[in-house]
């Protein structure tokens, strides 16, 4: 893993899907620990008469929020005020770690308690933050966890997913002291409320993530199954919120709908353990609302990509997604994996890989709770690459063949043949090499004993 992590950037997702996929039982495992997140899904969306509806809703009023983001953000801020929020704006992520450290600065703040926030992440606020001089202790358990092990997320709800209990076990030993050898779930865990309990204790503020903020009450929802934001939040007289422009809603009932499809979608809950809204200060306290673009503006120039701004951040994309699955998070150029890491995060990427890191086979966009069209979106993605001549290396040179190819019935009968021949008579050592990195840890399919054209010339009289 740690030679997955520490792999240069510049490197293709394919190149570092080939390192995750070197330990074929950790793929097994992770792959099927997602596939159950997404059976769990399942059955909680089976047991919503009305869940289809709700998703139409969810996408609906994203949209809604998304055309009039201007008037809804102001009304946010506005009410904010009257109750007491101080409101800033950030044009990018240095900007918002700027503010964030001005705060803190004025208020001597030496340990910054946070809960889990994928804005911060995409900042790189923490490593920020810590370079001059103040201490941030993630207390989600997961994002703990990783931070300790000085990693990433590799997902964006469970975000230590990659990592075994033996290794998280490993990892208490050296940093928390645990006993060594220890991987029981239940010992681990009560060793890191412990060792968490003792940073809530001695913060000096705190900060939480926004899975919604509420338009007409300048209030923000926090959504946890620890209860760590809250923690933190009512323990420091200080606290911070960090927000996309995109996490705004008009209004309770909007918030109501979301709030009823975003656990289901993520976990298979029928709500997340703590929904909490903060709409004010503490007594004596101060309440800070960083609302942040970070190139959310640009990508609503672009209608189709403006709606992975929809996304409500459940993960139910990347639970299904046969590549993310199969070739981990970190195998993705960006700070958020999967499918709509790659729609949020596919400019972003140097090697212009991660558009191709995608079957588009649908599942995500079928899975979403908002509907955002995730596979028309990558899509989009490679056609944008191509019109910019971005495409990764060799692409740009053997896809017209390809095209060619394909489109001669002659050339690709032909070779379709030698393929059903070939799968047939000769060791599947000696096939695989010619399948690329994505076959390589596969198992190669049975040859059919004739071609779909074949089998439907002989029997489309019957």
């Amino acid at each position: 893993m740690t030679e997955l992590y520490s792999a240069s950037g510049s490197k293709v997702h394919a190149h570092k899907a080939d390192i995750f996929c070197r330990d074929e039982t950790r793929v097994d495992w992770h792959s099927k620990a997602l596939w159950l997140l997404r059976e769990k899904r399942d059955r909680a969306a089976a047991s919503i008469p009305e869940w289809e509806q709700l998703r139409q809703l969810g996408s609906e009023l994203k949209l809604h929020t998304l055309t009039h983001l201007t008037d809804y953000l102001q009304q946010f801020e506005q009410q904010c005020q009257a109750n007491g929020i101080v409101v800033h704006w950030a044009k990018d992520g240095q900007e918002h770690n700027q503010i964030v450290l001005n705060i803190l600065a004025k208020h001597q703040v030496k340990r910054l308690v946070k809960s889990k926030s994928m804005l911060t992440e995409e900042c790189h606020m923490n490593p920020f933050l810590e370079q001059h001089g103040i201490e941030v202790v993630d207390t989600d358990l997961g994002e703990r966890i990783i931070q300790l092990a000085n990693m990433p997320p590799s997902h964006i709800v469970v975000p230590a997913i990659h990592m075994k209990k033996q290794e998280v076990g490993e990892l208490f030993h050296q940093q928390l002291g645990t006993k060594k050898g220890e991987s029981d779930p239940l010992y681990l865990t009560r060793a890191a409320r412990a060792h968490l309990r003792e940073k809530f204790l001695t913060a000096d503020a705190a900060m939480t993530g926004v899975n919604m903020a509420i338009a007409d009450q300048g209030a923000v929802v926090v959504c946890t199954n620890e209860g760590n934001a809250d923690m933190g939040a009512n323990l420091p007289k200080l606290q911070l919120h960090s927000m996309g422009i995109d996490k705004v809603v008009p209004n309770m009932d909007a918030a109501g709908i979301l709030l009823r499809t975003l656990a289901r979608n993520a976990t298979g809950q029928p709500i997340t353990t703590y929904s909490s809204f903060y709409r004010g200060p503490q007594q004596d306290g101060e309440m800070h609302v960083i609302i942040v673009d970070n190139g959310r503006t640009e990508m609503m120039k672009d209608k189709i990509l403006a709606e992975s701004l929809k996304c409500i951040r459940c993960g139910g994309c990347l639970n299904t997604c046969p590549v993310y699955r199969r070739s981990g998070g970190y195998s993705y150029n960006y700070t958020i994996p999967g499918p709509i890491g790659i729609a949020v995060g596919a400019k972003e990427d140097s090697t212009h890989s991660i558009p191709w890191a995608c079957t588009l086979c649908g599942s995500c966009t079928y899975v979403c709770p908002t509907k955002v069209p995730l596979d028309k979106i990558i899509a989009h993605h490679r056609r944008l690459k191509a019109e910019s001549k971005a495409l990764p290396y060799g692409k740009s040179g053997y896809m017209p063949l390809v095209g060619r190819f394909m489109a001669s019935d002659t050339m690709m009968n032909t070779s379709m043949s030698a393929a059903r021949l070939a799968l047939r008579v000769l060791p599947g050592s000696l096939l695989k090499p010619f399948s690329g990195a994505w076959g390589k840890y596969r198992e190669l399919p049975v040859a059919p004993e004739s071609s779909f054209a074949s089998w439907y010339a002989k029997n489309r009289s019957r």
